[in-house]
């Protein structure tokens, strides 16, 4: 808080001396970027910092990895992907198989929306493994119940298996 306080009065006084200039000195232009790119770091710990803690408090296991070329800490968090497989009702008729995708969607739009599911999607092909949830819940018995309600598994049409699965924490996928 102190470096943004510090940061402000450095914007303000630039601001009213280059009033007229229309370029910073390149002396400016280093202290503004010390300045922010300390308060970057610094905002980035306490956060990675009360994240962690907050998360081993409700009961994520987590641990550190160094990255080896950067020498970052990145905070790996144990996650559950749910495979859905093809169950061994699969008799619906459309109407009831079309019912059924409708609330199977919804299921996985609700854990998604409550912060249980991070992602889910179908496999490209006619596989016995239709698709993957990605749970972000503390406990695989948590993650196993939350894919036992699904309506599709309900009605035996999928089945699920979890396993445990780590992965950096907040990296998003590309």
């Amino acid at each position: 808080m102190k470096h943004l306080a510090l940061f402000l009065c450095l914007i303000s006084l630039v601001g009213c001396k280059n009033e007229n200039a229309s370029e910073k000195s390149p002396e400016e232009v280093k202290a503004i970027e010390a300045i922010t790119a300390e308060i970057s770091v610094d905002e980035e710990k306490e956060t990675i910092a009360n994240l962690k803690k907050k998360l081993l408090k409700e009961g994520y296991q987590l641990f550190d990895y160094v990255d080896a070329k950067t020498k970052d800490t990145i905070l790996m968090q144990q996650y559950f992907i749910a495979f859905l497989k093809k169950g061994p009702q699969r008799s619906q008729t459309k109407e009831e198989a079309d019912s059924l995708q409708k609330l199977h969607l919804g299921h996985l739009g609700k854990m998604y929306e409550e912060g249980y599911a991070d992602i889910s999607g179908p496999f490209g092909d006619d596989g016995e493994i239709r698709g993957i949830t990605i749970y972000n819940v503390p406990t695989l018995k948590m993650a196993d119940s939350l894919a036992n309600l699904d309506p599709m598994v309900k009605a035996g049409r999928l089945v699920i298996e979890v396993h445990p699965w780590w992965a950096a924490k907040g990296f998003p996928l590309r």
